[in-house]
């Protein structure tokens, strides 16, 4: 129908003539009511808000040299982050010249990670990142 007789028949109705596809041929509207629309729409966006969940990023540092006491009381606490849906960044921190024997963070690591694999997938593997050695964990789904 024509434009004219849309916006009749809108008016005829108290609502709104509103374009969906302004660049169709010939174009497409629709009649509403576009503040009940903005309503509703505003109303999902919100809902969307409150549902989503935000993931944090938790560190947990350590030197290569670490105990295995002191190992395990860290990865207990990243258990703990990584069950509250969290992601966790392991580093480990070389200083002197240990940067020389990277093996030995390797390892710690990779202790590490056998404590905490039951909880967490690897997202970003252990990585020499200047004097720190890096790895991401991310929580099982």
């Amino acid at each position: 129908m024509s434009s004219r007789q849309a916006l009749e028949l809108a008016a005829e109705r108290q609502l709104d003539l509103v374009k969906i596809a302004p660049q169709a041929k010939p174009p497409v509207c629709r009649i509403m009511d576009y503040g009940k629309f903005k309503f509703e729409q505003s109303k999902k966006e919100k809902e969307a808000r409150r549902n989503q969940k935000i993931v944090n990023i938790k560190e947990i540092r350590f030197s290569p040299t670490i105990e295995d006491h002191d190992l395990n009381v860290k990865a207990k606490n990243a258990q703990k982050f990584l069950q509250e849906g969290d992601k966790v960044k392991v580093t480990i921190r070389f200083r002197g010249r240990e940067v020389d024997h990277v093996s030995f963070g390797e390892k710690a690591l990779g202790r590490f990670y056998d404590i905490v694999k039951d909880y967490c997938v690897v997202e970003k593997p252990a990585k020499l990142e200047g004097r720190n050695m890096i790895m991401i964990l991310a929580p099982k789904q």
